[in-house]
């Protein structure tokens, strides 16, 4: 399959916006940015009227008195309040929340699958939407969801926004538009977008089939880890990451939003587009990011150092240095380190680890970890090198080794990560993973001196 579609037509602010057409470099930034001159405010946020006929609204991502406070002022051509109506719930069976425990479905293992194939079925971003593990409380807006999506048709006149989460999303496969509210975002592979809770937008498929993944922030916003003696620069740089420039649609046709709340999905009808912002300026705004930027830091003399040096972004708990979710990036990378192990060892961890393969080989397990596919190893169960890892890496010439055509990632949380039916009955488990630790040899005898 390939599909492929035009956008509907839309006006867009000049694209000669930093270096990157179409977008503002910078993470956290406070940007401004219209689509027709003179429709966004000057030294003030409400004036009595606003230029074009525009209504003002802000759109707050945090509580008014956090430090720093995040918020957006949109001009738009309707206020919210007219892109919603009464609403009728609906079920999306394959999108799950938080609690979501299966009494039928054990999650205590190590788990690893395929890549989730495509079907026939036409699949949008809501409908192709599949739930793999879940941690926390959606409803106390703790923890997370690991999904997989199946993307192969547009969303036409329908659009969606989650009360419950931002989004971050890691393509595999295909290209997407993320038209939202505040602009637009064009993703694919080696790429990511993190859409904010509350912010509006549909999602057309650019090439496809698509298939990608994505992890549902519950809690506290994702924001650039701090890097504490590794100083300034280095990781993920905040000029790397860009926001939109405002686009909007003026299109009077029958729509439909759907909204996730508190787990559920409703339905509202309405007479427009909701993508309707013509201008606007703050600093709560969706991003995309391209990897390929992340600059890795690592060692460069003896040991293999915690992954932590590989975060690219985090979202903090409460409790200090424990994240309610890291997203780690494992990329093309040299590895130097002298008379060292230089694969990730043997470990239990207090946090759930979810990994994901973009493409390539991981270092750590040269079989069986394929593209699109996915591992869990939740809290405190042992995990690490397979047989073939360890023995290459225990006798290997170490000398500079490019680790070369490799992506893959890891969401991590405090909490456990609970499988859902769909994970447990229907994705591609590899049933015999458990299994690639088995032939891990004793090789202690007593014997002083022996390597």
């Amino acid at each position: 399959m390939n599909h492929q579609t035009q956008p509907d037509a839309y006006v867009q602010a000049p694209s000669d916006v930093g270096t990157t057409p179409g977008y503002m470099p910078g993470f956290g930034n406070d940007f401004e940015t219209e689509a027709l001159p003179g429709a966004l405010p000057q030294g003030m946020n409400s004036p009595q009227k606003c230029n074009y006929g525009l209504y003002g609204e802000q759109l707050s991502g945090t509580a008014f008195t956090a430090h720093p406070p995040e918020r957006t002022w949109c001009y738009r051509i309707r206020p919210s309040v007219k892109h919603s109506h009464r609403y009728t719930k609906i079920d999306l069976p394959y999108w799950k929340s938080a609690p979501c425990v299966d009494p039928d479905v054990t999650s205590l293992g190590q788990y690893r699958w395929d890549a989730v194939p495509h079907s026939d079925e036409g699949l949008t971003w809501l409908t192709g939407m599949r739930t793999m593990t879940t941690a926390g409380d959606v409803n106390t807006q703790v923890g997370m969801a690991s999904h997989v999506y199946l993307v192969t048709e547009s969303m036409v006149d329908e659009y969606f926004f989650s009360a419950d989460s931002e989004l971050l999303v890691v393509p595999q496969e295909g290209r997407l538009r993320f038209f939202t509210e505040l602009g637009i975002i064009d993703v694919e592979p080696k790429e990511i977008a993190i859409i904010p809770r509350g912010l509006v937008y549909k999602v057309e498929v650019l090439e496809g089939p698509c298939r990608g993944f994505v992890c549902e922030n519950y809690g506290q916003k994702f924001e650039l880890p701090a890097r504490g003696p590794i100083g300034a620069n280095c990781m993920a740089n905040p000029r790397d990451f860009k926001a939109p420039v405002a686009a909007y649609e003026d299109k009077e046709v029958p729509s439909k939003i759907t909204v996730k709340w508190c787990g559920q999905f409703h339905t509202s009808e309405i007479g427009q587009s909701p993508l309707d912002v013509v201008a606007w300026h703050g600093n709560y705004a969706p991003y995309k990011y391209d990897l390929r930027t992340y600059c890795p830091v690592g060692a460069i003399l003896f040991d293999h150092p915690d992954p932590s040096i590989f975060t690219v972004l985090t979202a903090p708990s409460g409790q200090p240095g424990t994240a309610n979710i890291d997203f780690v990036l494992f990329r093309e990378r040299w590895l130097v380190a002298e008379n060292t192990f230089r694969p990730p060892w043997y470990h239990k961890n207090i946090m759930s680890e979810l990994m994901g393969n973009i493409y390539g080989q991981y270092d750590a397990k040269p079989q069986g970890f394929v593209p699109g596919g996915m591992s869990l190893h939740n809290m405190m169960l042992p995990h690490g090198p397979d047989k073939n890892a360890f023995e290459g890496a225990s006798n290997s010439n170490l000398g500079p080794d490019k680790l070369d055509n490799t992506m893959s990632f890891m969401f991590e949380t405090r909490f456990p990560q609970h499988l859902t039916a769909f994970a447990a009955n229907e994705a591609p488990l590899q049933d015999d993973y458990i299994d690639c630790w088995t032939d891990l040899e004793k090789k202690f005898d007593g014997t002083p001196g022996k390597k």
